[in-house]
């Protein structure tokens, strides 16, 4: 009998233990926690803890020099070799070229 109990206490969270490291798994836990019972609310948190998590693309800053420097736009970038410089720089500082 706590073997059935305990099989059916983990069919009821499995699309919470299959979404358990995704960004949406507090969701994931919610609908399936409140919504679960009905048959519905369980095959959505279950369709949503199996889908992709799409990455969120996020800028990082570029370090040279000791000096943080985050690129603006196409103008930040040495025509020649393709590496970041500062807008007010005259040359590059990896290939020398002039701006």
């Amino acid at each position: 009998m706590t073997t059935f109990i305990l099989l059916a206490i983990l069919a009821y969270f499995l699309p919470s233990i299959i979404g358990h490291n995704k960004r949406s798994a507090a969701g994931i836990f919610l609908l399936n926690f409140f919504l679960g019972w009905t048959f519905i609310g369980w095959i959505v948190a279950l369709l949503w803890a199996c889908a992709s998590d799409v990455p969120v693309p996020v800028a990082a800053p570029v370090v040279y020099s000791h000096v943080l420097a985050v690129p603006d736009g196409p103008g930040n970038y040495c025509s020649r070799c393709g590496n970041i410089r500062f807008p007010s720089a005259r040359f590059c500082s990896v290939c020398g070229s002039p701006s």
